[in-house]
């Protein structure tokens, strides 16, 4: 039976008497040692009965708030309060207290910037997906279906992952990849990030190098060095990244299929050698299979992982570049002997990854929608693909060098007229005319010696843009790209000779260029 509202009431100020103790504690006005009122007198000031006060005494006094003696009053506990701030006096700052050396190594890096709430006539932020892609339908039947299954209790799973949706995994990667696994080397994980994040933590102790490709994936660089591993940034050209003369190390970051950001495929002697290397240096290798679907006038490229035999390649893909980021579904396939040690290490991550999603990935696997799904995406971003590179070399001809077009949801574009220390202030006047544009410079590892080219370069998503505004997009930035050029050549004739500088381009060995006679065929 509930409790009447008049029989409720004296708990109710009990409460706020007590709340009204702790907060001058805290303020300092009462300090260790300082009486309280006699619960007459309290009782009094509130307007309640000596027994409502001496509940709330009582209370403070289990709780640690107060102590008493025999024959004298309540008074404050021994180490609590604090000095009060002297009138017009500021507080003190709050103190974060002291980082373990991972929290300092964490305090430097950047936290993405919040999004922004302008319109923008075009983003080509690579990454997004257009929502309209998302299979609606068939993702709601798969959930609907997962939550009918009802379970007699709700408890925790696999870490591991759904043992129906690792089973089902092991079919698709073997039909889509060529992939040879065990359901049991499976790890489903929270997005390809909190793999990096597994390897990292169980692969490479503080002073352990680690390779991975320069320019290359900046979250991987940062997992690398949060866990105190010296990152060793590796020259990448179109054959991926540059295998000769690797240093020893613990670790090798890689992506052969597709290299973020150039887009360039790593050729068959490259992944003997970065085999041959790992199996020598006693290495992992991880391979960040992280846009393999897309393949548009190349052939499907088999996996570094299908070369392994010596266990020494864990495999990382995810869902994100054909449902969605938003759902933070991955995995990793990693050789028989880690496997538990991963195990272990994702259920003190997080126990396991979210089982509804899980379940109805499953079923959308199983079911065959999945692979219909990603057959049709794939058709729909080859068409936006197509706009894109036509639009470039339609609009900008030789005044831009594409690179990486050939797969992925991304290109780089070489602005051949802006000079890479200009390539910030290209990129705000961009936005400030309705364009999203995102430098490549980031990518590359600070002070590495890698050679890059003299001309700024974009990293361009169109996966998320229909093809008009993908137009409309490369439109703005041609007009954009003329008035800077003209900008640049009116401060080139007002400068000195000596200051003078010929126009940057992109080096001939990442180009492959679209030529405005000539548009890229679709697959």
């Amino acid at each position: 039976m509930a409790m009447p509202p008049a029989a409720r009431e004296p708990e109710r100020i009990t409460r706020r008497i007590c709340e009204a103790i702790k907060d001058q504690i805290a303020l300092g006005l009462l300090g260790p040692g300082s009486r309280l009122p006699s619960t007459r007198s309290l009782a009094a000031e509130w307007g309640v009965s000596r027994t409502t006060v001496t509940a709330a005494y009582e209370q403070l006094i289990a709780e640690g708030y107060l102590e008493t003696r025999q024959g004298t009053r309540a008074q404050v506990a021994q180490g609590l309060g604090q000095s009060p701030p002297q009138p017009g006096q500021p507080a003190p700052p709050a103190s974060p207290g002291r980082l373990s050396a991972f929290g300092q190594r964490l305090a430097g890096f950047p936290l993405p910037p919040v999004a922004g709430t302008q319109r923008l006539v075009a983003d080509f932020r690579y990454g997004d997906l257009a929502a309209a892609d998302f299979p609606m339908p068939a993702w709601r039947k798969a959930v609907t279906g997962a939550l009918l299954r009802r379970q007699p209790r709700l408890r925790y799973g696999d870490p591991c992952g759904l043992p129906g949706l690792r089973a089902a995994m092991q079919g698709y990667l073997w039909r889509a990849r060529g992939l040879r696994c065990e359901p049991e080397q499976i790890i489903v994980v929270n997005g390809s990030q909190q793999g990096l994040d597994l390897c990292a933590r169980l692969l490479l102790d503080p002073g352990d190098r680690a390779v991975m490709e320069d320019p290359g994936y900046n979250l991987a660089r940062q997992v690398f060095l949060a866990a105190g591993a010296e990152v060793v940034p590796v020259a990448v050209d179109r054959e991926g990244m540059r295998t000769e003369g690797l240093p020893a190390a613990r670790l090798a970051y890689a992506t052969p299929s597709h290299q973020f950001p150039l887009g360039g495929v790593m050729s068959a002697g490259r992944r003997r050698e970065l085999l041959a290397w790992a199996q020598r240096c006693g290495a992992h290798v991880v391979e960040d299979d992280y846009d393999s679907e897309y393949r548009f006038d190349i052939a499907p490229i088999p996996p570094l992982q299908a070369m392994d035999e010596a266990g020494r390649v864990i495999y990382l893909g995810t869902i994100s570049k054909t449902l969605s980021p938003t759902l933070r579904l991955g995995y990793l396939v990693v050789p028989p002997p880690l496997a538990a040690a991963f195990a272990r290490a994702k259920r003190l991550t997080d126990r396991h990854a979210p089982l509804l999603e899980q379940e109805a990935l499953a079923d959308l696997i199983e079911s065959g929608a999945y692979e219909r799904h990603v057959r049709r995406v794939r058709r729909r971003n080859g068409e936006r693909r197509a706009a894109l590179l036509a639009a470039l070399s339609a609009r900008l001809g030789d005044a831009v060098t594409v690179v990486g077009a050939d797969a992925g949801l991304h290109v780089v574009a070489w602005l051949n007229g802006v000079p890479r220390a200009r390539e910030e202030a290209f990129i705000n006047r961009a936005h400030a005319a309705g364009l999203g544009l995102y430098p490549v410079t980031p990518l590359y590892a600070p002070a590495a010696a890698t050679l890059r080219p003299d001309a700024a370069g974009l990293v361009m998503g169109y996966a998320s843009l229909e093809e008009s505004a993908i137009r409309r997009g490369v439109g703005i930035l041609g007009e954009v790209l003329e008035a800077f050029a003209a900008e640049e050549a009116l401060t080139r004739i007002a400068a000195p000779p000596a200051a003078r500088t010929a126009r940057p381009r992109a080096p001939a060995p990442h180009a492959s260029r679209w030529r405005r006679s000539a548009p890229p065929p679709e697959r």
